[in-house]
Order: structure tokens, then sequence, then C-alpha cells
């Protein structure tokens, strides 16, 4: 998928860096509105989203997250992988018999 933007991006590649980790910001504005359409908190529009459209717009906010950091990095696989790493070391273990 980043070859794919690559190629088709007609920006200077630090312009495009940027502009793939703003794009963050809108994806979860994206979910922001999912819930509060499935939530029915908007009264103009009541129920205007589903659980479902929430699913969808958190995976374009982990996708959109992915392609940002392969972006900056081509270790990201490695990258993601260490930091989960580091933050499963920090989640504490069930006591046995839990």
């Amino acid at each position: 998928m980043v070859r794919w933007l690559d190629g088709a991006s007609v920006l200077p590649p630090e312009q495009e860096r940027l502009l793939r980790i703003l794009k963050l910001s809108e994806e979860a504005g994206e979910v922001a509105q999912a819930v509060i359409g499935a939530t029915g908190q908007n009264p103009r529009k009541g129920h205007s989203h589903t659980w479902d459209d929430v699913h969808s717009e958190l995976c374009d906010v982990i996708l959109t997250a992915m392609v940002a950091l392969r972006t900056l990095t081509p270790e990201a696989r490695q990258v993601f992988e260490g930091h989960m790493g580091r933050v499963a070391g920090r989640v504490p273990r069930p006591l046995s018999g839990d």
C-alpha cells in the first residue's frame, strides 16, 4: 500500500510523510463521528451509524497508522513488534487460578 501511495503522490517526500501522519487525526475524527452516530447523540441525525461502522473506522485508524509508520521507517514491523512487546511487558499477569 505504501508503494502504491508513493507512486501516486505528487508531493515532496517530507510533505507526504507529514500528511500521512496528519491523516490519523482525520481517521480518529471519523471514529468519533461513527460512535456519536451509533449512540444517537446528534439529535439532528439520530442513529446515523452502526457499531459495524465504528469497527470499520477503527480498522481505518490502524491501517492509516501502519502506513504512516512504514512511511517513516522501512523497519515498521520490527518497530511495532518491539513496541507491542514493551507494552505487553507492562500488563499485569493474571494470578494463577483466575
